[in-house]
């Protein structure tokens, strides 16, 4: 749990800043796409100025959480403005769900030489200590449990807008209330927030029931890539970059597909390797609970949690998937 000291030393932090820089880890997921939208409308409310950036573009279904879409780096802004000065009005960087430089791709450099005071805002075990503040608690299931604590701490109301935006946050990393790291704590923030306005229902329709057509086929095209080993326990699919082509889907389109092959019963650990454009291979790693697939994942340079984790792997697919097969055997004879 994150203590009243370092709550207190956080709230000065953005009491004192006028324009606040906002990003979070590459592939941003629910949770920080939530996280984010939700400190991006108190600092609005607070009379401070806030700017979002993203290292990567968000899934589609993320962007109603935002009334402007967000730039990105690399595409609307690019490392070379980056580095050239164009955040130095900011005053105050505030990273969440991650305290990872290798999860700040191009903007770790630069965030390595600013100056400025950084609040980190993470749930993860990991850490390089990026933070002059860091609120980090490992028991939250979300990083959006910890912003919603900071919010409460700081006596901040919580609108409509961060309702639903923290909801995305909670149901995202819990897999929709289903994933082991759902305990009392998930439930009460969850009443809290429908209290305060947000619509289960109508957040599920626009996370869930929203498919691309593109989307659709990705998904076909994985099951049909489904393998099976130790007598079922072990999944494995893969998803190359033709298939991105011959589909028209795009690496947003991949997530959460993981947790399909999770439906059959004797699936214990899944592994989705998708090649990226570089020609390394991204692999996602889920476990439904005697795995512990952040080591796996920690083990090549990854990170993540015992039940959801994540690695980019160099080399062939066929090596890359030598490397997590014999690393889950090992978890497996143990």
């Amino acid at each position: 749990m994150v203590s009243a000291e370092q709550f207190k030393k956080a709230v000065g932090l953005i009491n004192n800043a006028k324009n606040i820089l906002l990003t979070s880890h590459t592939r941003p997921d629910g949770d920080a796409c939530g996280s984010i939208a939700a400190m991006c409308e108190m600092l609005t409310t607070l009379g401070k100025k806030s700017n979002p950036i993203f290292l990567s573009p968000l899934a589609g279904w993320y962007e109603f959480l935002f009334e402007q879409k967000p730039p990105i780096l690399g595409n609307d802004i690019t490392v070379e403005q980056l580095n050239a000065g164009y955040y130095d009005h900011c005053d105050l960087i505030i990273v969440i769900d991650t305290n990872s430089y290798i999860q700040l791709p191009q903007f770790d450099e630069w965030l390595k030489k600013t100056h400025k005071p950084v609040l980190v805002i993470d749930h993860h075990v990991t850490s390089d200590g990026i933070g002059t503040v860091e609120l980090i608690d490992t028991t939250a299931a979300a990083a959006g449990q910890i912003v919603l604590d900071l919010f409460r701490y700081a006596k901040w109301t919580i609108s409509l807008k961060m309702a639903e935006a923290f909801f995305v946050s909670l149901s995202t990393d819990t897999g929709w209330f289903r994933f082991s790291n759902t305990d009392s704590r998930v439930y009460r923030d969850a009443a809290d927030l429908i209290e305060a306005g947000a619509e289960p229902a109508k957040i599920y329709q626009r996370m869930y029931q929203n498919y691309s057509l593109p989307r659709m086929k990705l998904l076909v095209t994985m099951l049909n890539s489904l393998e099976l080993h130790f007598e079922g326990r072990f999944a494995m699919q893969r998803l190359m970059w033709a298939d991105f082509e011959r589909t028209g889907s795009t690496g947003r389109d991949t997530e959460n597909l993981i947790d399909e092959c999770q439906r059959i019963s004797s699936v214990e650990v899944a592994a989705l390797f998708v090649e990226l454009k570089d020609g390394k291979f991204r692999c996602s790693l889920r476990s439904k609970g005697k795995v512990d697939v952040a080591k796996i994942a920690s083990a090549f340079g990854g990170g993540g949690h015992k039940n959801a984790a994540g690695v980019t792997l160099p080399g062939t697919l066929e090596q890359a998937k030598k490397l997590i097969f014999d690393a889950v055997a090992g978890q497996f004879e143990q």
